[in-house]
């Protein structure tokens, strides 16, 4: 889907001692760090609200470190997106939390 709407996979399952990030993508000049959620009932709130404080967290230092290792940071603008899908209801939220 995401490949569909223009972005190019960089990396898959990208993990570190910090945290991992699902997908790495690129969407023009811009490197996507997206979050993947599923849930298959919303009696608890939908998918996307299950990325809580302490995972953005993890993700950013994930992002961080794959940013030293390719030496990318300053070089290109990055954002964090999470990709939900609520049984088979599916949402893209780009820029859905910051550093």
């Amino acid at each position: 889907m995401l490949e569909s709407q223009g972005l190019t996979l960089i990396s898959k399952n990208f993990r570190t001692k910090l945290g991992e990030i699902d997908l790495i993508m690129q969407d023009s000049d811009t490197i996507v760090f997206i979050e993947v959620r599923y849930r298959k009932r919303a009696n608890f709130g939908n998918a996307s609200s299950t990325v809580s404080a302490e995972k953005q967290r993890k993700i950013t230092l994930a992002a961080n470190q794959y940013l030293t290792e390719h030496n990318l940071h300053n070089k290109k603008p990055c954002r964090f997106d999470v990709v939900s899908f609520d049984n088979k209801e599916c949402d893209w939220v780009k820029n859905a939390f910051t550093c």
